[in-house]
């Protein structure tokens, strides 16, 4: 008797949209499979932004347990919530076919507040915060979190803001299409935004040799050079990192841009680069040295260090270790000797003559 594979999944709608896909491809090709929802943290808290959280795989370390446990045989994710470091004995097993891939902004009101000086727009991402920031450094930005449904039930509710930034592909599988929605082609997606991951044990070869047949070979190529570029620059949900590959059929060849910008959307260091179809293993290194050699890395300390800082302190004069000891670690600490002073006497005859104005 063939196995039934066992599909870990989050129980948000849209996971259950596409772990449902994976079922419905795997019963074509000749498989039977059942669900099993499972709850992830990033699921249950949703009371502070994800880069606050300080875990890794928020949205999949739950099923990965669950996996290496023995509950579920496989798991079906959204590979841009997916760490590029997967835990011991489990690994990639399929890419599918990736889907839209860029952001949207839902409306609340219309399109004025672009131009406006005091815009308000909500999403959870500190990429497309940073993102958004870079381009209206006047408007500001607030936190929103929970899925697809909950997030647009909570625009609506909202009187003060003018719009929440989405994933067009979650719209699109959900089948919602808010009345007022546009297009945000400038904001570079997440890494592997819009494609759909299975993972599975490395041992379990009867789920391997199924989920390998799901393989869509240009997806796998675009979002591994995203992944891989991300990997490199170590960042993850606490960095705002934009990164997209796509392949020209005309030209065979990946093209790759990618951003790194602060938390507050103040600095961004940008790289685009091509490389032919087959010769691209460097491609997304190349992309990550550029950015780290152009000041990346400082760029992620920087915003690192500001993020666990609860007061900065500015010093004219260049203070000694031991002064800055007297200070908590918790305050942000910068000197230098601003201001220089110099005691060189001033002429006794300039004095006299300019007695009167001094």
């Amino acid at each position: 008797m063939q196995k039934i594979i066992r599909i870990g999944t989050r129980e948000s709608k849209l996971a259950l949209w596409q772990a449902n896909k994976v079922r419905a491809e795997l019963a074509e090709l000749g498989y039977e499979s059942v669900l099993v929802p499972i709850k992830s943290t990033g699921d249950i808290v949703l009371d502070k932004p994800l880069y606050e959280l300080g875990v890794t795989g928020i949205f999949t370390k739950n099923l990965d347990i669950a996996m290496l446990n023995g509950v579920i045989d496989i798991a079906v994710h959204s590979l841009k919530d997916v760490p590029t470091a997967l835990p011991e004995g489990i690994v990639q097993a399929a890419v599918l076919k990736r889907g839209n891939y860029n952001d949207v902004l839902v409306l609340k009101g219309n399109e004025e507040f672009f131009g406006e000086e005091k815009g308000l727009i909500a999403t959870g991402s500190l990429r497309r915060r940073a993102m958004w920031l870079n381009r209206y450094p006047t408007h500001k930005v607030e936190d929103l979190r929970g899925n697809v449904q909950t997030r647009l039930e909570k625009l609506e509710d909202s009187e003060t803001w003018n719009g929440a930034v989405f994933a067009a592909a979650g719209l699109e599988r959900l089948g919602i299409t808010p009345e007022d929605t546009v297009d945000l082609p400038w904001m570079i997606s997440a890494p592997a935004q819009g494609a759909i991951m299975i993972a599975a044990l490395e041992n379990d070869d009867f789920c391997m040799d199924a989920c390998e047949q799901l393989n869509h070979h240009e997806t796998k190529v675009c979002v591994g050079v995203e992944r891989e570029f991300l990997r490199l620059l170590e960042g993850g949900c606490t960095s705002a990192i934009g990164a997209l590959a796509y392949v020209d059929a005309r030209t065979e060849e990946v093209n790759f841009k990618a951003v790194l910008l602060s938390r507050d959307g103040s600095k961004k260091i940008r790289v685009a680069k091509t490389a032919k179809l087959g010769s691209h293993k460097f491609l997304a290194k190349d992309c990550a040295d550029y950015i780290i050699n152009r000041g990346g890395r400082a760029l992620m300390q920087e915003d690192e260090s500001d993020a666990t800082k609860v007061a900065a302190v500015y010093s004219t004069k260049k203070l000694s270790e031991l002064q800055k000891e007297t200070l908590s670690a918790a305050i942000g600490i910068e000197d230098s000797d601003f201001i220089k002073m110099r005691f060189n006497r001033i002429p006794a005859k300039v004095m006299k003559n300019q007695h009167d104005n001094v």
